[in-house]
Formats: structure tokens, C-alpha cells, sequence
């Protein structure tokens, strides 16, 4: 069964296309890419169709991390909820603005990233805090324990 993985933040140019290629990277370094399908998307529309940001870029490209170039930043859609198994948001505000798009969470699937990990909580947007490193060490971190969790 494939698994389909939606992350979530606020612009979908920082935090969420990080978790989008971290997670991509992790399944192809475990020949796995034919086992999952992954996206990320915004709650607001303020960045819709722009590009990663660079220094989200950056962080990436200095961690061996591939960075698709055609990817665009859109906003999450009530009907993404069908064709996801799993909604993996930053942190609690986009939890609750995705409420607000999706209605409500029947089946479970809305998580915050750093719940699957042994110490939950919100991944800091770098786009206020300036450190990308530690939003990216958090992502590893959530995407890691995201894919031993799906994978065991």
C-alpha cells in the first residue's frame, strides 16, 4: 500500500517543501519511492506559486538534500484530506488554520510533525526566527521517526 504524505506550514516555502524533500530523500535512500507519495502545501495563500525560499534552498543543497526547482508553493484544499493518509503539519497554528480549511478530522490523519517523535512540539518557522538549521534538525529528526513509523 502506498502511503501518502501531506506536510503542511503556513507559506509552503519554508518549513513544509523542507519536510517534502527530506522525507523524499529518506524513502529513496531506502528504495522506497514507489511505496509513498509525498507533497507539502500552505494553510494561507500568501505565497502561492512562489518558489522555495532560498535560504530554505540553501539549508537543503548544504545537507545533501535534492530541492526540486519546479516546485510552487499552493494552498491545501478540503479535498486534499481524501487523498492523503497522513497531514503532517508544523506546528499547532497551522493544525488550526488547516481546521478551518478541512472542516475537522474524522479518521485521525492531522498530526503535527514533532508528535511522532519522542519530544513533541512545534518546528520554529525560520521565516521569523532566521535559523534554518534548527528548523531543518527538527524536520530530520520528524521525518525520521515519521518514516520508521510507517515503515515498521
Amino acid at each position: 500500500m502506498m502511503e501518502k504524505i501531506l506536510f503542511i506550514c503556513h507559506g509552503n516555502i519554508c518549513r513544509s517543501p523542507m519536510a517534502e524533500f527530506v522525507m523524499k530523500a529518506l524513502v529513496r535512500a531506502h528504495g522506497m519511492d514507489g511505496e509513498f507519495h509525498i507533497e507539502s502545501a500552505a494553510t494561507s495563500t500568501e505565497e502561492i506559486g512562489n518558489p522555495v525560499y532560498p535560504p530554505a534552498k540553501r539549508i537543503l543543497s548544504q545537507s545533501g538534500i535534492p530541492c526540486d526547482p519546479q516546485k510552487r508553493a499552493r494552498q491545501v484544499t478540503k479535498a486534499d484530506y481524501a487523498r492523503f493518509d497522513h497531514i503532517v503539519c508544523m506546528e499547532k497554528y497551522n493544525v488550526r488554520n488547516l481546521m478551518r480549511i478541512i472542516g475537522s478530522d474524522p479518521e485521525g490523519k492531522v498530526t503535527r510533525l514533532l508528535d511522532w517523535t519522542g519530544m513533541p512540539g512545534d518546528v520554529a518557522d525560520p521565516w521569523y526566527t532566521g535559523d534554518f538549521q534548527l528548523a531543518l534538525d527538527d524536520i530530520l529528526s520528524g521525518c525520521e521517526a515519521v518514516f520508521r513509523k510507517l515503515c515498521s
